[in-house]
C-alpha cells in the first residue's frame, strides 16, 4: 500500500514526513523504522494489514487512568519502530525488521475485522500500542476512522515523534494519547533511543492544546 505523507525527490528518492526523522530514502531502501520502503519513487508501507500483536487489556494498562476507567481496550500493533531504545520491553517485535534481516511477520487483517473484534469483545476503545503507532499510521488511521463511526474511541500509546502533519491528520479520530517521555535529556535520547528530545516535547505541547 502506498504510504501517507511523503514527497518525491530527485533520482527516485523520497522523503517521509510521518515522523521527525523525515527519512530521505533511496530507491529500494527502507526508512529508519524498517517498515516503509521506496519502491521506484513511491513510498510503500509493508505493515498495513499485518498485525503482530492483539490483546484485550484494561484501559489502565495503557496506562490511562481518567479515560473510561474500568473499561476494556482492544490493543493492536505491527512490527517495527522509529526508535532504537536499548531498554525496550517489546524489542522482539519493535526491532524485528532490523534484527531479522528485513523480516516482517504478522497476521493478515483489515480495519473492518479489527473494529468488529473490538465490538465483539465489548471494548470501548482501540489502542495502537506495543510498538510505535506512527510506523503503522495508515492502518491506525483507517481503523480509528472506522472505529469512531461505531462509537469506539481510539488511543495512541506513542513515543511522541510524529510530525505535526501526522498529528493533524489523525487528530479528528484520536481520543486519547499517552506519550512515553523517556527522559528530559537530549543526550539520553541520542544515546539510548537514537532520537532527539525536542520533537517529543513539541508533540506534548500540540496534544495539550
Amino acid at each position: 500500500m502506498e504510504a501517507y505523507l511523503y514527497n518525491a525527490l530527485d533520482n527516485l528518492k523520497v522523503q517521509c514526513h510521518l515522523c521527525h526523522h523525515r527519512c530521505q530514502i533511496k530507491d529500494g531502501k527502507r526508512g529508519i523504522c524498517g517498515v516503509r520502503v521506496n519502491d521506484r519513487g513511491a513510498l510503500k508501507t509493508l505493515v498495513y494489514d499485518r498485525l503482530i500483536a492483539r490483546h484485550v487489556d484494561p484501559i489502565e494498562k495503557k496506562p490511562l487512568f481518567h479515560f473510561y476507567p474500568g473499561s476494556r481496550c482492544y490493543s493492536v500493533a505491527t512490527a517495527g519502530c522509529n526508535f532504537k531504545c536499548r531498554f525496550c520491553q517489546n524489542a522482539d517485535i519493535a526491532q524485528m525488521p532490523h534484527d531479522k534481516n528485513g523480516l516482517i511477520t504478522g497476521e493478515s487483517t483489515t480495519p473492518q475485522v479489527e473494529v468488529e473484534m473490538a465490538l465483539e469483545q465489548k471494548c470501548q476503545s482501540i489502542a495502537f500500542t506495543y510498538t510505535e503507532p506512527t510506523i503503522f499510521f495508515e492502518f491506525a488511521y483507517a481503523t480509528a476512522k472506522l472505529a469512531k463511526s461505531h462509537g469506539i474511541h481510539s488511543v495512541f500509546v506513542t513515543n511522541g515523534y510524529m510530525t505535526p502533519e501526522a498529528l493533524d491528520m489523525i487528530t479528528p479520530y484520536l481520543d486519547a494519547a499517552n506519550v512515553d517521555l523517556k527522559a528530559f535529556s537530549d543526550n539520553f535520547y541520542k544515546k539510548m533511543c537514537a532520537a532527539r528530545l525536542d520533537p517529543v516535547l513539541d508533540t506534548l505541547k500540540r496534544l495539550k492544546t
